[in-house]
């Protein structure tokens, strides 16, 4: 049984004098521990499937299911980031990344304890009384990884979460995160508009085209990238050629819309 299964899943935004719709029949699994990515031209409904697994909207049609379960919208299990870090500046590093143990109720000496800990393992130690303005931002992105890794989801949703830092800061940050996710066994789903990003993170890459969304084609990253951290994976010859054969399929999507 797959972990995370999207069962024919479309989605119609309607308003008073239109409808669209952003989404039509997808379905896919994903297997526990799995890293996959979602990619494709803007206006695909990435960031709409990522919110429909978040259990941030429902569906128009079809169904999500976690480990056989279908989502609950009450009980959501996964943890979501986003392109800014949207830390509270008038809370401190520490209070930002127990807010979410708190609201759900779980904030006990051990999830604190275990929460300092992960933010000492990400390199943030001795900063839990700094306030996110005398961060910078991929030390606060860091901090946002902290607060959404907290809670212990089952499931982690990247939103671009890299694409407004600079390109050094995010390859460190790919890096980390990466590292991270495989270190806890974490299953995540990251949606980018990066193809370089997309084969570095990925066990699987969903290729979709826009307007509606569909899943046009599946990448598998080989094994020999698979194997390596995201920047190792760059410099790996077989990164070239993946890169060549997904841009080549997302540059017809494009041209053909």
């Amino acid at each position: 049984m797959s972990f995370l299964v999207v069962d024919r899943v479309s989605h119609t935004y309607f308003t008073e004098k239109t409808a669209v719709t952003a989404l039509e029949n997808i379905s896919l699994t994903v297997e526990k521990g799995e890293i996959v990515s979602f990619l494709g031209p803007s206006g695909c409904g990435k960031t709409t499937l990522l919110s429909i697994i978040a259990a941030l909207i429902e569906p128009t049609e079809g169904a999500v299911f976690i480990e056989g379960k279908e989502l609950d919208r009450f009980r959501p299990t996964a943890g979501y980031m986003l392109q800014q870090d949207y830390l509270f500046p008038w809370k401190t590093i520490e209070e930002n990344i127990l807010l979410g143990l708190k609201i759900m109720g779980r904030l006990t000496e051990e999830t604190k304890r275990r929460a300092l800990d992960l933010l000492a393992y990400i390199g943030l130690k001795g900063v839990e009384s700094h306030y996110p303005s005398q961060l910078s931002g991929g030390m606060r992105q860091r901090a946002a990884l902290v607060r959404t890794l907290a809670t212990d989801p089952k499931m982690l949703l990247l939103d671009e979460p890299f694409s407004a830092l600079d390109q050094q800061t995010k390859l460190k940050l790919e890096e980390l995160v990466w590292k991270t996710l495989k270190e806890y066994g974490k299953t995540a789903v990251l949606v980018t508009h990066d193809i370089g990003e997309a084969i570095a993170m990925s066990d699987r890459i969903f290729l979709f085209s826009a307007k509606p969304g569909r899943i046009m084609h599946t990448f598998m990253v080989p094994d020999e990238l698979r194997r390596l951290s995201p920047f190792a994976a760059r410099q790996h010859p077989s990164f070239s050629a993946l890169f060549q054969s997904i841009w080549k399929e997302l540059d017809e999507l494009e041209t053909n819309q």
